[in-house]
Parts: structure tokens; sequence; C-alpha cells
């Protein structure tokens, strides 16, 4: 499968590129990025192609990896979507419904596939032990705590503009629900969301199952107290989610493998724009409660 890149940030050069460039199933065919300069270096690193039109890389390839902020992702991968090219996404999605909505009625109106790459749902550790959870019924509560230090630490995301302006909710909100959705079910209600310090947020959660959950999310926690936790409490017991030993590649070419079988099958990803337009969903909704959009 030919695939081009889209975006030159830190995300695209750590994570996509790599993997796009070592992947044995892959022709990395080629860079589009908002600056020429940063798509022609990223691009000659990788020994590929940079390009300075985006429609003419949709039409060289079979399908298009994102890394870019969710507003832009839209509207280029819905753009994609219409000229044939299968999408792998970043999360969120979106940050509005209706920009999700555009990209799920393109991938419908197409038949391409798509995969959003939710990190931890593509970990080996995570997806395995998602999977058991999943199959033990009468789980009570759960609780999420996905605390990054962003904005305290020497992150090379720190500059980013969008999550600056969205904060925590919307760049590890996403993960935590990627985890407790499959395991809890359906949200049928977003029942409070209050700030805490920096860009904190507190959601809780009802789920159609009976089972309610917390979050905690977080982009300004102190650097000694970041880290992810996941519980599960319910009629077996307790549940704690394990530590990954993998870092970002492996998981990345998870997702490639993920969208090569979407796209050979015909059959949906767990992980589609669809369930990507649901954690949008949600995710408006708990910012409606905020009042707006947490900011650092």
């Amino acid at each position: 499968m030919r695939i081009g890149l889209l975006g030159t940030g830190p995300w695209a050069r750590m994570a996509h590129a790599p993997a796009l460039d070592a992947h044995p199933e892959l022709d990395f065919a080629g860079v589009w990025g908002r600056r020429t300069d940063a798509a022609k270096e990223l691009a000659d690193e990788h020994g590929t192609r940079a390009y300075d039109d985006d429609d003419a890389l949709f039409a060289d390839v079979d399908a298009v990896a994102v890394a870019l902020p969710p507003s832009v992702q839209a509207v280029l991968a819905a753009r994609a979507a219409r000229a044939g090219c299968h999408l792998l996404l970043d999360k969120p999605l979106a940050t509005t419904v209706e920009e999700g909505r555009s990209v799920v009625e393109a991938v419908r109106e197409t038949g391409v596939a798509s995969v959003v790459f939710f990190t931890s749902r593509f970990l080996a550790e995570t997806e395995a032990w998602i999977a058991e959870q999943a199959g033990v019924e009468g789980w009570f509560t759960g609780r999420a705590e996905w605390l990054g230090s962003v904005f305290t630490s020497e992150s090379p995301f720190a500059d980013s503009p969008w999550r600056r302006e969205k904060g925590a909710l919307w760049d590890v909100g996403p993960h935590a629900l990627s985890v407790l959705l499959p395991v809890l079910g359906e949200v049928r209600e977003v029942a409070a969301a209050a700030d805490g310090p920096g860009d904190t947020v507190h959601l809780v959660l009802r789920h159609t199952g009976g089972a309610s959950s917390t979050l905690t999310l977080s982009l300004t926690a102190p650097t000694a107290a970041a880290g992810v936790g996941v519980e599960l409490r319910g009629a077996g017991g307790v549940a704690q989610l394990p530590e990954s030993s993998e870092g970002v590649g492996p998981a990345m070419l998870r997702a490639v493998d993920a969208l090569l079988d979407a796209a050979r099958t015909g059959q949906a990803h767990a992980c589609d724009a669809v369930f990507g337009l649901r954690v949008t969903e949600i995710l408006t909704r708990a910012e409606a409660l905020l009042g707006g959009g947490a900011t650092s």
C-alpha cells in the first residue's frame, strides 16, 4: 500500500514517519506539510518525496496518515477520503461534532477504511487487558487518571497551540475514553465536569450497562505526579491497567496493521472514525459543562 504523511511536527517525526518507513507492507510515498521546508526536511530524512500540493499527494497514494491539529485533520481527512484514500488518523478525530461527522460521512460515502490512533489501544499489554476485562460481568465503577506534565516540563509538545487552547480534556481525554468505553460500555450521560488546577478537569460518566466512572485529566501535573492509572471495581474484585513496556513505535506499527486489515477485509476496526466521532461527542458535552474550553 502506498501511503503519504500529512504533517511535519514532533508527533509526525516521532511516531508516524518512522513507522511508515519501517513497515514492510507500506511504500512511504511522500510528505505534505503546511510548511514546505519542514516537509522537505522530513521527506529527505526518510528518502521520500516532499509534496507542496495535498491533492497531488492524495492522487498518488492509497492511504494517508495524519499528524496535524484536529481541526486541520478533519478537513483534510474528509477530502482525502473523497479522493479514495484510506485514513490513519490521530486522536482526537475532531474537536467539534460537525467536523467529526464530516469525516465519518466521507468514509461512509466512499467505503475507505479508517483507524484512529488512540495510542493506548494499540499497546499489546493494554489491548490484552481491555479484552480480558470486557469479558468480565458486573463492573460497578471505573476510575481513570491521565496526568501529563506537558506544560510543566521540557515536552516537545509544550508549544502546541491546539493543546494550549483545548487542554487535557481533548489531548488525554480520548486516551482515557478509549480504554473505559470498550469495558464499561457506551456513555449515556456526562453527569458532571469540574475544573481543577491548571488545565486539569474531572469528569463523571454514567454508562449504559449501569456502571459509573470518573476521569481526572491534566497536562499541567507536577512532573513527579505525572502518570496513568486505570482501575475497575466490581463483583469480581479489582482490576488495574498494567504499565506498558512498549513505546509508541510498536503501537503505531499495530495501527498500520489494523488499517491494512480493514482495507483488505472491508471490516471496520473498533477504533475507526465512527468511534472517534463518539469520543468527540462525549468530550464536547463535557466541554459544554465546563463552560467552554480548558486552557493551560
